[in-house]
């Protein structure tokens, strides 16, 4: 269903207002996603409508889609999606200290909207656009419509830099987060144990230990990659993935039903690690791929686009110790070193991935409310906030586990192993 349709016929561009992801074309969304700089697996039309489709990302759980498109002259120059939020899960930008203070003055924070991809903290394209004036227009557009609905607020999470820089010219405030993520060389390390000794020896001592640990209790692992990923390797993945949240007092964001998708539309940008343990499996760590943007930028005869991997989930039915390290870090950094890929991102959070050679970046999104007092006073915060980021970054520098490392702190994609599983506020 077209919920708005705006003509421009001055300038001949038509901008539609979408309900539901199934009503997108999915080639021309996707032909567009590849175009950018940051395309990742995760803003693909399949992954979004798997999310819709599969009953997790729906009004119902508290996500109404919006996709907007402009057309000119038929074809489609920019898109983006943004989604109504009647809560703040799911986005790992925490604002529930916004919200709350919101109700305190007895205004309403809810719905707001975000420019994100559901339950899913990597950054990238989020405005899909063919020039830099089309991507300051379609920002332009996102705030003009959320001022109209009388939102409390425009959110961009986890955005790519020129994204963030067309919302920032919108009148956005950026805000920063620290996520971490390991850097293959160039041509590449020839092995994990050339990886190791790059690092100090304390820091490969503690990976040596660690890992033998995991292989004197016998575990061994499987690489299935795409269609290798059986539905009974499905099966059990989900069934550790589960267990993980549950464990930690939480259902699942993601349900059987949205994997059983990706195996289906995306299966090539999926990568399962399964341990075994005396022919049991026993834990599994699932691992997505730009497999297809790296694909269409060679059939496009693009710029060669970085091959990246990015932790995803988790989880174990037997307790082993150091067997969370294998499964999510030593296991795919292996496997990253082996194949050829340059950056492997380990995740939000989570300073104990600096031990294991998983470096800060800073990863910005950009905000708006409505309520000119409470904007000043975020603007007033995030400018604090933003200097105690860097000094948090450049402490975490100083500990760097590489013999000898430059500074290279930029915003980039990044992921992140949902275990811990973070408490969802009430």
């Amino acid at each position: 269903m077209i919920e708005n349709k705006t003509t421009d016929t001055a300038n001949d561009y038509v901008i539609r207002v979408l309900a539901s992801p199934a009503e997108v074309n999915a080639s021309a969304w996707d032909a567009l996603l590849f175009e950018q700089r940051q395309a990742t697996p995760f803003m693909r039309h399949a992954y979004l409508n798997a999310l819709h489709a599969s009953g997790c990302a729906t009004p119902e759980t508290g996500w109404t889609p919006k996709f907007f498109l402009i057309e000119r002259q038929g074809e489609l120059r920019a898109a983006a999606v943004l989604y109504l939020k009647t809560h703040s899960h799911g986005e790992y930008v925490f604002d529930w200290t916004w919200a709350n203070a919101y109700a305190q003055h007895g205004l309403r924070y809810y719905p707001k909207a975000v420019c994100a991809v559901p339950f899913t903290p990597v950054p990238g394209s989020r405005l899909l656009t063919r020039s830099h004036a089309e991507r300051e227009q379609l920002a332009a557009v996102l705030l003009d419509w959320c001022q109209r609905q009388q939102l409390s607020g425009l959110h961009s999470l986890f955005a790519a830099d020129e994204d963030l820089a067309a919302f920032e010219a919108s009148g956005l405030l950026l805000r920063h987060t620290v996520q971490f993520h390991w850097h293959n060389i160039t041509p590449g390390y020839a092995s994990f144990e050339a990886f190791l000794s790059q690092l100090t020896p304390d820091k490969r001592k503690k990976i040596r230990q660690e890992r033998r640990k995991v292989a004197d209790e016998g575990v061994s692992f499987r690489a299935l990659e795409g269609r290798q990923i059986s539905p009974a390797d499905w099966d059990f993945f989900y069934q550790c993935y589960e267990r993980t949240y549950l464990e930690h007092g939480n259902a699942p964001y993601l349900n059987r039903d949205f994997f059983s998708r990706m195996a289906s539309t995306m299966p090539e940008d999926w990568l399962l690690f399964v341990a075994e343990r005396d022919g049991h499996a026993i834990a599994a760590s699932l691992i997505a791929l730009n497999a297809s943007c790296v694909a269409a930028a060679g059939q496009a005869g693009a710029q060669a686009v970085d091959r990246v991997a990015y932790g995803r989930y988790w989880g174990a039915l037997e307790r082993v110790d150091c067997l969370h390290f294998e499964a999510c870090y030593y296991q795919p950094l292996e496997w990253c070193i082996a194949s050829g890929y340059q950056r492997f991102e380990g995740g939000a959070q989570g300073e104990h991935k600096l031990a294991r050679a998983l470096l800060p970046v800073t990863t910005p999104s950009a905000h708006w409310l409505a309520q000119p007092q409470f904007m000043a006073a975020v603007d007033r915060f995030l400018s604090a906030e933003r200097e105690g980021i860097q000094d948090y970054v450049t402490n975490l520098e100083q500990h760097s586990p590489l013999k000898s490392v430059k500074s290279d702190i930029r915003p980039e994609p990044c992921a992140g192993f949902a275990h811990p599983v973070p408490a969802r506020p009430s």
